[in-house]
């Protein structure tokens, strides 16, 4: 009997793989493979059925069952499939039940609109990973015009504190260096505890004071505009919160941003960025930006090329954009295909640039590096760094940057 996880999309469909796979492992009768999908573009639904369709030729034998945001948003695409033997929505995935047996019901996705609690993960093992995600909040309630996210993933729901410090000693305790916290909409952690509103600053002191064994804790992707003082507090002043920091800016133009339906200006970015840098000179910053929204002018990309140096970007991720149907932004007039590409690679352009200046000014410091495996590891500002000499995973190193290829530092 053996058990397969074949994962599209966010680290929290990541995470939440490894939690499938050891509530199914006990119970398989045959082989079986979870397919995780995405459905934050249309690109990524035509992958992930492309995969399945070529997964099914390939493993006759073996029973698919499809479960993720694309399983929920577009439910009547997946389960007319053949090759597909069970549709798992967003929310059964998380329940052990519902990897117990071979259940009838082929289809079981629920209104995810309903489920109003986010269920903790209790992983103990790092499986395949030398860092650990730990789930904090699930489900969005903004409706950003391009997203189609919150109606697969719900409205915003937290994981309660004591349950995450709970699953954060554990990990420690069963050897865990470092900690990821992450979410659909991390920033919003804790606002829909009615009785007692908490925040993302709050847990992240709440993990650090609780876990002291605890060596490295990091944060997925930020909303910054949401970000809570208690969490600008933790920057400031707590070591083990490392300093790299990836937000979802979508653009630079305000125009545009409004046209998204963000809740920051050009301005707001640039202003916490610089804040953030005050409070933690060593900070790096990632962030998501899309190229060719509906509208966008020359002029309106202009602004968000600019932001890369404005705001002291490092690590891009870049995405042409790409209508989602039944989104108000996919009713809004296009870019042409040939400019959005364009305009894609002009902002990995600068990107690499930025990162090469990066990496060009850390030859000759010295870093202390977590290792992984394939002969690398990471700075406490996320940077990778090829070794000299293959190590074995999860272990703290202090080596000399000596040159760097353009993506990565090379350690003496």
């Amino acid at each position: 009997m053996m058990v397969e996880t074949l994962t599209f999309g966010c680290r929290l469909n990541t995470v939440e793989a490894d939690v499938m796979r050891a509530h199914a492992e006990p119970h398989a009768e045959g082989d079986l493979v979870i397919v995780n999908t995405c459905a934050v573009t249309e690109e990524a639904g035509r992958q992930a059925r492309k995969a399945i369709r070529k997964l099914a030729r390939a493993r006759p034998e073996a029973r698919i069952v499809v479960t993720g945001c694309g399983a929920q948003v577009e439910t009547d695409l997946y389960a007319a499939m053949p090759e597909v033997a069970r549709l798992v929505g967003n929310d059964a995935k998380a329940h052990a039940e519902t990897w117990r047996s071979v259940a009838p019901e082929r289809v079981v996705v629920d209104d995810i609109m309903a489920v109003r609690t986010a269920a903790p993960t209790r992983l103990t093992a790092l499986t395949r990973h030398t860092r650990a995600f730990v789930p904090v909040q699930n489900g969005c309630d903004h409706r950003c015009t391009f997203c189609v996210i919150p109606f697969g993933r719900g409205n915003s729901r937290s994981v309660m504190l004591a349950n995450v410090v709970d699953q954060v000693r554990r990990l420690v305790d069963h050897g865990g260096r470092e900690v990821v916290l992450t979410g659909i909409d991390l920033t919003a952690y804790g606002r829909d505890f009615l009785d007692a509103p908490s925040s993302l600053g709050r847990l992240v002191q709440a993990i650090l004071l609780a876990v002291p064994d605890l060596a490295r804790l990091r944060l997925s992707s930020i909303d910054s505009v949401e970000a809570d003082a208690a969490l600008m507090d933790a920057l400031a002043s707590e070591a083990r919160l490392m300093p790299h920091l990836h937000l979802s800016l979508q653009a630079g133009d305000d125009l545009v941003l409004k046209r998204m339906k963000r809740r920051h200006g050009r301005d707001d970015a640039i202003r916490f960025c610089a804040e953030v840098r005050r409070l933690r000179p060593d900070i790096v910053f990632g962030a998501d930006l899309i190229a060719g929204f509906p509208t966008e002018t020359e002029a309106q990309f202009t602004r968000s090329l600019d932001l890369v140096a404005e705001c002291g970007l490092t690590h891009l991720h870049v995405f042409p954009y790409s209508a989602r149907p039944d989104t108000p932004a996919a009713r809004m007039p296009p870019v042409p295909g040939n400019v959005i590409r364009a305009r894609a690679a002009r902002l990995r352009e600068a990107g690499a640039a930025a990162l090469a200046a990066h990496l060009a000014g850390q030859v000759g410091h010295t870093h202390r590096v977590l290792t992984e495996r394939g002969g690398i590891g990471r700075t406490e500002a996320f940077t990778p760094v090829r070794l000299a000499n293959e190590v074995p995973a999860g272990e703290f190193r202090d080596v000399t940057i000596a040159g760097h290829d353009g993506t990565a530092l090379i350690a003496a």
